[in-house]
């Protein structure tokens, strides 16, 4: 009796080590795609009255942990009976990942000025506010839908050949940190300027160290969502090249005698123009609405 209990608690011991290791795999894996759900989302939280920021984005969380209670269990059944479909939709999540990157750098060149924040702004009346507010929220939510499938099938990817139950222990802990880390320090990031402006006040002086430290809230709030972009559009590009790298064969032996993480960029990157060109040259063929 005592040595099957304590067999039980070695097995569970090994499953407990296993799913940190392969967690802490996947965490990696999907850290591109969190870097670009962190910088997305800390925009659509932006642009609201210091009042509405937070109650915004307690919507959108509440949106993104129903996402993922709709898309974990579908993952999970897939995994179980049709196993060898994870690897398909990982190279299509790859594809939209591709497209994104190479859109944002054209974004970046060819429409750097064209702002897409909603501000609010007192022209506009309450009502009108408030259907913005909830088109921003509906915006979010759908986003982070497609971003919560990529990250899922990506973790999910790097344990499919585990057993269900680390599957399922693994790849729910990666989607509870891009839910509750993600929105966490969005939170933060979003209030940056509110924290910083309440330092400034209980500052007695503008040489004081907490003076100094709420300044730099402020100023430094605009710098870390530009950074938030760039880097989340350089780790889309370099998780889509992996993603190809390691699932199409003949990309295995593409460049080789570069880096690894610089041939990951350079075929994430390629795959993405291409298609961009695609989506553009559909765009063109179809009517325009008038």
């Amino acid at each position: 009796m005592a040595s099957g209990f304590f067999a039980l608690l070695d097995d569970i011991a090994t499953l407990m080590d296993d799913v940190a290791t392969m967690t802490k795999v996947s965490t990696r894996k999907t850290a591109g795609i969190l870097g670009d759900d962190l910088a997305v989302n800390a925009e659509k939280a932006s642009g609201f009255s210091p009042s509405r920021e937070l109650p915004v984005l307690w919507a959108i969380s509440k949106g993104s942990l129903i996402n993922k209670i709709i898309i974990l269990p579908l993952a999970f059944l897939m995994s179980a009976f049709v196993p060898k479909l994870v690897v398909v939709v990982l190279l299509l999540g790859g594809l939209y990942l591709a497209y994104e990157g190479a859109e944002k750098i054209y974004e970046f060149f060819f429409h750097k000025n064209e702002d897409k924040v909603i501000a609010a702004t007192k022209d506009v009346s309450p009502e009108e506010l408030i259907k913005l507010e909830k088109s921003k929220i509906k915006s979010a939510i759908i986003t982070d839908f497609i971003l919560s499938v990529e990250i899922v099938i990506i973790a999910l990817g790097t344990v499919v050949e585990e057993v269900l139950t680390t599957q399922i222990i693994v790849v729910s802990i990666v989607a509870l940190i891009a839910t509750v880390g993600v929105y966490g320090i969005v939170a933060f990031i979003v209030r940056m300027d509110d924290m910083g402006l309440k330092l400034i006040k209980k500052s007695k002086s503008k040489s004081s160290f907490v003076f100094n430290l709420g300044t730099g809230l402020i100023k430094a709030l605009p710098w870390v969502v530009k950074s938030l972009s760039v880097i989340g559009t350089l780790a889309l590009l370099l998780v889509s090249g992996g993603i190809f790298v390691h699932n199409v064969e003949f990309l295995h032996h593409v460049l080789e005698g570069i880096p690894g993480i610089l041939r990951d960029f350079i075929i994430g990157l390629g795959v993405g123009i291409v298609c961009l060109l695609v989506v553009k040259a559909i765009k063109l063929m179809l009517p325009k609405k008038t």
